[in-house]
């Protein structure tokens, strides 16, 4: 008795917060729930980012979809990636039976059916507001990576990106991106390797068959405009609640590829456009990454070091990131070490293998008097996880054995009716669902071509030619009133910062003139 007792000073002490907080679960001891004894999470860090690990069928989407409703009660909206398509639910109330009436009596805690507003986005054919960037907001380093480029290619891709930011060209989709590169493979030639260096004709080749491949994998619905503004991930209903848009992922799980360089872009584009907001008593928004093991596979160390970096400096954007995967060492230890609360679900010890992993899970988390954590590891049921968080001083928590409360919203996937009544009210869908293919590289570059190939005579003698040269076709082009304007108004204000992507120079709150149509 004394022991649990003690225990339960400790838990209350460590989980007593003077700010805004919301109840995770109900702490246990030697398998059973203790009442009254509640493990809470401070709003305050929920921009310290968090894990949600564990085997498969151990809780960890629940989880996922409680901490999100709990989020969105207080205001704070999330985005959320959807790859296994079981997330669709939360926009719908739930029911109750007597196995949420157990858990909610050993929590301590009210409990009723509760409905969110919810976005539907896409990058793909499933139905929602689609996601859209320009090839410039991705810029030279996440392009190369999505196309798989080696160094030296993806040094082209940077002299291209170079070129068309020099000479005013917008790289708004994958035609105005082909075209330059064919333009600087044939009539740009001499002038673009005298200004910027030479490359050869197969790695403009190799990498000319890298977009068509892109291509086909349907990333031309993906890059253009109406590029999306991250600004609109920021908001709440009516009500006061934080809207949760959810990224429907289904159908591109064989592109994990795409699904990553995504969301790097999408990271690096939230840092680069929200102001610097300091110590918040609550985060402005909270990512959730599904799968998360896609963001980090194949990534060089120098695209990991820049992740790194946003991980570390966008909590003071106000910006949460919370990944759930199956296990820990899916997540790279120099990413790892940021993330402040760690909900960890069981783990399955099959194999020597799995032991190790287990093993070193295990020491991810605070020295405690009250559990072996390794074994526990192993024993936990479904619903039940470890919990280690910070409190408001950014100090970790005691280590507790959480029995996690139930969602309010439906543990069940939204029928297509259902779906398709949530998207006929979207005010995203209307806004970002139409096509927009105004001037870019691409129009720019063959008017002017065909413009500056009917002026330059077709042949000429020696005799006739005369004292000062013809400017040839390349810098007719370039010299064009036309380019030049847009050169002056967009492109000299545009600098890449973090993962190259596009911000604007001198001022990260004013929206990027090159991507909303403002020409």
């Amino acid at each position: 008795m004394q022991r649990k007792e003690t225990f339960s000073a400790e838990i209350v002490k460590g989980y007593t917060f003077s700010g805004p907080s919301f109840v995770l679960g109900g702490a246990m001891l030697d398998g059973e729930a203790i009442p009254g004894v509640q493990v809470k999470i401070p709003l305050r860090t929920m921009n310290r980012h968090g894990l949600i690990a564990g085997a498969t069928g151990t809780g960890k989407t629940k989880t996922l979809q409680a901490i999100a409703e709990q989020l969105a009660a207080h205001g704070v909206p999330s985005l959320l990636m959807d790859i296994k398509g079981d997330l669709s639910g939360i926009a719908m109330p739930g029911t109750e039976n007597p196995k949420i009436a157990e858990r909610v009596a050993k929590i301590g805690i009210d409990w009723k059916p509760s409905r969110n507003t919810v976005e539907f986005l896409t990058l793909s054919e499933e139905k929602g507001a689609r996601l859209r960037a320009t090839v410039s907001e991705f810029g030279p380093v996440l392009f190369s990576r999505i196309l798989g480029l080696n160094d030296t290619q993806g040094g082209v891709v940077a002299v291209i990106f170079k070129f068309c930011d020099d000479h005013g060209l917008p790289l708004l989709d994958l035609k105005d991106f082909k075209k330059v590169l064919q333009y600087l493979g044939n009539e740009g030639k001499e002038a673009i390797e005298a200004e910027y260096g030479q490359f050869s004709a197969a790695s403009a080749a190799t990498i000319l068959r890298k977009v068509i491949e892109l291509e086909q994998q349907g990333a031309d619905r993906f890059f253009g405009e109406l590029s999306f503004d991250v600004q609109d991930l920021c908001r709440t209903d009516e009500n006061g609640r934080g809207v949760m848009h959810i990224v429907r992922l289904t159908d591109i799980q064989d592109r994990p590829k795409l699904f990553s360089t995504f969301m790097l872009q999408m990271l690096a584009e939230i840092y680069a456009s929200f102001p610097e907001e300091g110590d918040l008593d609550q985060p402005k928004l909270c990512i959730f990454i599904d799968e998360a093991h896609l963001v980090f596979q194949e990534a060089t160390p120098a695209l990991m070091q820049q992740m790194e970096a946003i991980i570390k400096l966008i909590r003071s954007k106000g910006v949460g990131i919370f990944f759930i995967t199956q296990n820990p060492v899916d997540i790279p230890e120099s990413i790892l070490a940021q993330l402040g609360l760690k909900v960890q679900h069981a783990l399955r010890a099959f194999t020597a293998k799995d032991r190790k992993a287990i093993k070193l899970a295990a020491e991810n988390y605070p020295i405690t008097q009250w559990y072996k954590t390794e074994d526990v590891l192993t024993h936990l049921g479904i619903g039940e996880a470890l919990v280690s968080a910070l409190n408001e001083k950014g100090i970790p928590t005691p280590l507790a054995h959480v029995l996690v409360r139930p969602p309010e919203t439906r543990m069940d996937v939204l029928t297509p009716a259902e779906i398709d009544q949530i998207i006929a009210q979207s005010k995203l869908v209307r806004k970002y669902n139409q096509e927009i293919d105004r001037q870019s590289a691409y129009e720019i570059l063959s008017e002017k071509i065909q413009e500056a190939q009917e002026r330059t005579p077709q042949k000429e003698t020696p005799a006739s030619r005369p004292a000062r040269q013809e400017k040839s076709v390349f810098e007719q082009v370039l010299d064009s009133p036309t380019t030049r304007q847009i050169g002056n108004t967009i492109v000299r204000e545009l600098t890449r910062g973090l993962l190259g992507v596009l911000g604007v120079g001198g001022n990260s709150t004013r929206r990027r003139k090159s991507s909303r149509g403002w020409l």
